[in-house]
This record gives structure tokens, C-alpha cells and sequence, in this order.
């Protein structure tokens, strides 16, 4: 089965109180992908990340109604999940999503947004994701790996390195699952590429803990993708492979401000597969 994970994301120019519609990230689509219509897609996430207060609204006559759908009002400067922990909204393939944003009226301002979607079954992906057993039985050694991001300032994703561009210090031919990471300035998102996702961007959002009212919030992204696996029983820790290194890619979604920020990436060594790593006995 070909499963696939994507966090995508786009943007709106100043909309004031007008909900205005996204223009999405270059690469990223409003369109669900065109899954078999009997396999599952299911919308596991979403945040938004205002200059000022606004509301972000995402519909489809697929969806419960076509005109307010999910709707949700966002404060300024708080890219935090929003949406319910274990809660799963249902997508169809090839539905073209109606995503609105309003929030500053000032001009030159980006106000911006993001969908975590998963697919069941993709054709032409198979994404490296394991579930939290797995983590637990195969991790070596726990370590972090950090990069700079310098993105640009017209939004979108930007700043693209590779994973091993600071510290290359990965063991060869080594697989690596990914638990979460952690932001030294507040940005709309993380993403990370890799083959091993099918070169889809998995991420989630650019909280920092210093931010008014996200107390706890690099805890949260720390533990992002092991939370995910968590709270919806299915396998969302991404693994990557040391030999894909240089093709494994961070990037962030960055507004105007176009602010440098260093991700360090929450990362456990792995056991080869069938193999025990050295954590087993802790129970």
C-alpha cells in the first residue's frame, strides 16, 4: 500500500477582514490527491499563522456544508494546532478544498496556513513511517541534528538545506526515525523532504515556547510526529535513511519577516530492521 504524509501550506496578502483565498505554497495543492475514491484520506491537522487577528476557514461541498465548514478564529502570532487530538475529517480525492484566510490589513503582511493530510494508499508513494512499537524496540541511540534555515521573505516554503549541511555526523547506511523538532524563532512550519517520504514535505507547525500563550510549545513539536502516532494509532514517525542525507531537505514557511531560524531535529538511530536496539529492556 502506498502511504503517504504531507503537510502543505499557502498564503494571503494582507486580506483585512475579507476571507480571502489561499494562494498555496509552490508544489502544494488545494486539491486532494487523486487516491483511489475507495481508499482513505484523512485531514489529521491543521494551524495558521496571523500578523493580526483573523479567521481561517477551510470548505468543500465534500465536507459538512459549503459554507462556513471548518472554521476557526486565529489570534496574532500563534501557529498552534487547532485541530482536535485523534479527530479525523475524511477527504475526497481529487476535491478542490475552498481554504480561506482573513487577519491583517496592513500592507505587505502574510498571513498564512496549513493542512496535515495523510493518504492510505497513494499511488506511485510508499513514505517510510513506523509506528511508536517499532521506535521503541529499534532505537540505538537518541540524538538531535541541527540546521539553519535562512528563508526568504515573500513566504512559502524556502530556506531548503540538507539534513546533514551543519553537523555530518551520521552513521552510513543507517536508518534514522524522526520524533520531532524544536524552533529557535517562531515560524508557520517545518518541513522536511526526503526519498524516503516519497519526497513528500512532512512537518508540522513553528511553535516556540517564548511566545505568549505557547507555554510548552517546543515540548509539543519535539515529540510531533511521535504525538501524531499516538493520538491517531497509525504509524507517522518518518524514517530516513543516512545514505539519502544530502537529499533529505529542512525548510520552514517563513512570512515577510523572512527570519533565520535553526531547527533541531528530535532523531533516534535505528536497529536495522528485525534487529533489537540497545533501548529494549527498559520496560
Amino acid at each position: 500500500m502506498g502511504k503517504a504524509f504531507e503537510v502543505i501550506g499557502g498564503q494571503a496578502t494582507a486580506p483585512g477582514a475579507t476571507l480571502t483565498a489561499l494562494t498555496m505554497n509552490a508544489g502544494d495543492s488545494a486539491t486532494v490527491k487523486n487516491a483511489d475514491l475507495s481508499s482513505f484520506v484523512g485531514l489529521l491537522g491543521t494551524w495558521a499563522r496571523n500578523q493580526a487577528a483573523g479567521i481561517w476557514r477551510i470548505r468543500s461541498p465534500k465536507l459538512h456544508d459549503n459554507v462556513q465548514g471548518i472554521r476557526y478564529r486565529i489570534p496574532a502570532t500563534d501557529p498552534t494546532q487547532l485541530w482536535v487530538a485523534g479527530a479525523v475529517q475524511r477527504l475526497t480525492p481529487q476535491d478542490n478544498l475552498i481554504l480561506e484566510l482573513s487577519g491583517s490589513a496592513v500592507g505587505g503582511q502574510i498571513e498564512q496556513a496549513c493542512l496535515l493530510n495523510y493518504y492510505v494508499d497513494l499511488p506511485g508513494q510508499q513514505a517510510r513511517l513506523i509506528g511508536r512499537d517499532e521506535l521503541l524496540s529499534r532505537t540505538q541511540n537518541v540524538l538531535t541534528v541541527e540546521v539553519a534555515v535562512t528563508p526568504g521573505a515573500t513566504g512559502g516554503w524556502s530556506g531548503a538545506v540538507a539534513i546533514n549541511s551543519l553537523f555530518d555526523l551520521l552513521k552510513a547506511n543507517t536508518d534514522y526515525a524522526i520524533i520531532g523538532y524544536m524552533v529557535d524563532a517562531q515560524v508557520t512550519a517545518v518541513g522536511i523532504r526526503s526519498p524516503d517520504f516519497s519526497n513528500l514535505r512532512v512537518g508540522g507547525p513553528g511553535m516556540e515556547a517564548i511566545v505568549a500563550g505557547q507555554i510548552g510549545a517546543r515540548w509539543t513539536t519535539a515529540r510531533w510526529f511521535l504525538e501524531l502516532t499516538e493520538h491517531y494509532n497509525i504509524s507517522l514517525i518518518p524514517v530516513f535513511n543516512s545514505a539519502n542525507k544530502a537529499a533529505t531537505l529542512v525548510d520552514v514557511m517563513q512570512n515577510q519577516t523572512g527570519t533565520t531560524v535553526n531547527v533541531t531535529l528530535c532523531v533516534h538511530e535505528l536497529a536495522p530492521q528485525g534487529s533489537k536496539g540497545f533501548s529494549v529492556g527498559l520496560q
